[in-house]
């Protein structure tokens, strides 16, 4: 089992350092003390304001760039809105985090900025352009050969989403730099410490995950149309990967008990959520952006069973082992903090009181809940 781990780790170390950009947007919503911190009514509030003018502006933004630069050229494209996105994150993360430019340097350190501007920014803006203009291709729609409102959709869906992101890790921040203990920040580093430490925990998964994702991609090749047999594909990884990362989850989860027997114990309801969101979710987001790689950057003009099964061996192998650790996260949060059961994290009230800020004496806030959603 530990050769499998390594096996597994140096097949998926690039796509690792790749697709790693989106978890910190599952951690935000998965993970119980991050949910809380970024959902809070004051801050929802806020956020959209935050989302909303960097729209404007994007959408400013091409209409000048699109008289200066050939925007039909994909390169060019991505160029604009990885830089869009870049600034974009670093004005946004500055209003979550409340803070004066000379505080924030100070306080967080060239490091984090770093990433934030580069990962959060400009490489996640790449790879949510290439989500638009996938899409919009598997629709018929294709950006090679009518680029003008792609291109516009492409600038400011990333613009906003970069955004909202950027504006919760920042909020984050600041409540940790206020004293509101967070056991999981957003930028990967209890990954990279799974992925290098515990890999007989998580190669399993993702060695599961190869063997799925490869099998599954191939389910389009029997239909004629590009567009039809990409689609095809595209659901049968986003099943099996959501699948995969649900199963996953339990594992890492509830470490002491098989993950069948906690699969089987819990309700279909909560099942179909979590398979939902985050599994089938981020399957199909990226395989979306594996594709809009191939076709938009590589310029491949089709889809071939190998590449299709590279791709799909790849993203639901990724989704096994983010399933893996988010489950383990969560089991950290639920062993040194109070347990909030799935149900309770969807409930606008409550969460508008466990939101509050902590008093001087620590009380408030201090509830333990146990889990719901499991069967008699």
């Amino acid at each position: 089992m530990g050769n499998t781990g390594h096996f597994s780790g140096s097949v998926l170390s690039p796509a690792i350092s790749v697709l790693n950009i989106m978890l910190h947007r599952m951690a935000l919503r998965v993970l119980p003390s991050l949910s809380l911190a970024v959902t809070e009514e004051p801050v929802r509030k806020q956020k959209r304001i935050v989302m909303f003018v960097p729209g404007l502006i994007a959408f400013g933004v091409y209409r000048l760039v699109k008289h200066l630069v050939p925007i039909a050229d994909p390169l060019v494209l991505l160029t604009v809105s990885s830089l869009v996105a870049a600034v974009t994150s670093v004005l946004a993360y500055r209003v979550g985090r409340a803070a004066p430019w000379s505080v924030i340097v100070r306080q967080d350190g060239a490091r984090l900025l770093s990433w934030l501007a580069g990962w959060i920014g400009a490489v996640y803006g790449i790879q949510l352009s290439l989500l638009v203009l996938t899409l919009l291709w598997i629709m018929n729609y294709d950006y090679l050969q009518h680029p003008d409102g792609p291109a516009m959709m492409a600038i400011i869906i990333s613009c906003t989403a970069v955004a909202r992101d950027a504006f919760e890790i920042g909020h984050v921040r600041k409540l940790s730099v206020l004293g509101r203990p967070f056991l999981t920040f957003p930028d990967g580093a209890q990954l990279r410490a799974l992925v290098q430490s515990r890999a007989w925990q998580w190669g399993p998964w993702t060695a599961a995950g190869i063997g799925m994702g490869a099998t599954a991609s191939l389910s389009g090749f029997a239909i004629a149309d590009v567009q039809g047999a990409a689609l095809a594909q595209l659901l049968s990884v986003t099943v099996f990967g959501g699948g995969l990362a649900l199963c996953a989850y339990f594992g890492g989860l509830y470490p002491s008990v098989p993950w069948v027997h906690t699969l089987r114990q819990t309700a279909s309801g909560e099942l179909l959520k979590y398979w939902w969101w985050p599994g089938m979710a981020f399957a199909s987001t990226y395989y979306l952006v594996a594709m809009g790689l191939l076709l938009f950057v590589v310029r491949q003009p089709t889809i071939t069973p190998a590449s299709a099964a590279v791709m799909g061996a790849l993203v639901t192998a990724v989704m096994g082992l983010y399933g893996y650790y988010l489950g383990d996260r969560r089991h950290v949060e639920d062993e040194q903090a109070p347990q909030l059961s799935s149900g309770m994290l969807r409930c606008p009230f409550v969460m508008g009181i466990l939101g509050k800020p902590v008093s001087a004496d620590g009380a408030a806030g201090e509830l333990a809940i146990g889990k719901t959603g499991m069967k008699g």
